[in-house]
């Protein structure tokens, strides 16, 4: 546990990164509600997603860095109160158009994740470290399951709105603390902030992301489609050649280039592309009527109940997982928890006749999101150095949302791509999902497999001071 001057930065950043996991899927079972009560087509209210997704994929990395070098409570007091200015615009947002904008603003809470881990890792005894990050990991995952969960039961008691003006209570609440009680770290990264690099990076983002998230409409032989995708690979060339360049590069690349880095984020890649999958389908899987020769027919509220064990595991494994990793390590809780998302989709590909078995499910993938979220950010922070903590967490967290959004289009062919006469998706759809899911998370397990058992470069000590007749200890 952290020591008791820590413990109120600890909370400080657990509701702030708790908020943001929250805001990414609570809107998602409301979007319906929202479009008909600001008169928006479906395409258009699809947008109140993809902002989101866009702005929080730019800004993650790059306000990383910036707290790198700038100060990591300094960015994260900015971050809170944009995210706080998001929510209170979301809030009161009288079209569509502003309530994506909205969303643009409260994306850049993204950066949350990457200053939380860097504050811990500067501000925490070496012990409390890894304890603390895994710690924060349950709470960020469980924060989008408590989206899920909630958005039901908060729409139909009160108003989509208090989906936005319950966090303005809780961020106002946390900057007022941050401001008084998180310290500023002492570590800073030496240079400037590569802004060339920033657009550059946006640039390939944006690219690559926008095309994956609207290629269902836009079809996906279409010439935006294939021209993004195009301009994506252009660009993403082009920042290789420029951060390698750059004395003072937005994300080193040596960083990256790292074996346990390397590894890790290709895990992560993995890994996205069936969790976010999960978040998207399932709860469609339950509310399609039982007319379709599959699904429930629940309403958004049971849906959400059906996820409970989802977000009740991942909180509990994920808090587990930070008094596991001194024995076993953050690779073999990786690996488990890769192979635990494979055999949660197995199931699912086979068994999914009866709510309880969607429970099961929900459960088990829950066990493998608490155990991996925690196991690659403690893998990250112990082998990068404490100036690239932001912007190598920050990178991580981009590579999970890239592989989610290319694991939710590929998802979404093989479930949208026929049709029964009623235009509800085939069973067969989905369950070819859940079996494509199956195999992501166990090429992730096998990712993580290779990640290398060895002390890193720039190791985060795990004691105090070790004894001085006590071999060399190994990082796991």
């Amino acid at each position: 546990m952290p020591r008791a001057s820590t413990r109120l930065t600890f909370t400080v950043l657990a509701t702030g990164a708790g908020v943001f996991s929250m805001l990414q899927s609570l809107i998602a079972p409301a979007l319906p509600t929202v479009q008909h009560a600001l008169h928006a087509s479906q395409s258009t209210a699809t947008w109140v997603m993809t902002a989101y997704l866009l702005s929080a994929s730019v800004f993650t990395p790059i306000l990383g860095r910036v707290g790198d070098l700038a100060g990591k409570k300094r960015t994260l007091v900015a971050v809170l109160v944009t995210v706080l200015a998001g929510c209170l615009i979301a809030a009161l947002a009288p079209t569509i158009g502003v309530l994506i904008v909205a969303r643009v603003v409260q994306g850049v809470g993204g950066a949350l994740f990457p200053l939380s881990f860097g504050i811990i890792r500067d501000e925490f005894a070496p012990g409390e470290v890894s304890g603390s990050i895994s710690n924060l990991s349950a709470v960020i995952a469980a924060g989008g399951g408590v989206g899920m969960v909630a958005a039901g039961p908060i729409v139909s008691a009160l108003d989509y709105r208090w989906l936005f003006w319950i966090p303005v209570a809780i961020v106002a609440a946390t900057v007022l603390i941050a401001l008084r009680y998180v310290p500023e770290s002492p570590k800073r990264a030496e240079g400037k902030v590569s802004w060339g690099g920033a657009v550059l990076l946006s640039g390939w983002l944006v690219a690559l992301l926008l095309p994956l998230s609207q290629a269902g409409r836009w079809g996906w032989g279409s010439a935006k489609v294939l021209g993004l995708f195009a301009a994506a690979v252009v660009l993403f060339a082009v920042w290789l050649a420029a951060e390698a360049r750059s004395r003072s590069p937005l994300i080193d690349l040596r960083v990256l280039r790292q074996p346990p880095v390397w590894t890790t984020n290709a895990a992560a890649l993995l890994f996205g592309a069936g969790m976010y999958s999960i978040w998207s389908f399932l709860p469609g899987f339950v509310q399609t009527p039982s007319a379709a020769g599959y699904g429930f027919g629940a309403s958004v509220t049971a849906s959400g109940l059906l996820m409970l064990p989802m977000l009740v595991a991942m909180f509990l494994s994920g808090v587990l997982s930070g008094r596991l990793e001194p024995r076993v390590g953050a690779k073999a809780l990786l690996t488990t928890g890769a192979a635990l998302g494979a055999v949660a989709c197995g199931f699912l590909t086979l068994w999914h006749d009866a709510q309880w078995q969607i429970a099961v499910v929900a459960g088990l993938f829950g066990l493998g999101i608490g155990l991996a979220f925690a196991s690659m950010a403690n893998l990250i922070v112990r082998s990068v150095p404490a100036e690239q903590t932001g912007a190598a967490t920050g990178m991580n967290a981009n590579i999970r949302t890239i592989g989610g959004s290319i694991g939710a289009a590929v998802t979404s062919v093989l479930v949208t791509g026929r049709l029964q006469p009623s235009g509800l998706p085939y069973a067969s759809g989905y369950t070819h999902g859940w079996a494509l899911l199956a195999l992501l998370c166990l090429a992730a397990a096998g990712a993580a497999l290779l990640v290398p058992v060895r002390r890193p470069a720039h190791p985060v000590p795990t004691d105090p001071a070790p004894a001085p007749t006590r071999a060399p200890a190994r990082v796991r």
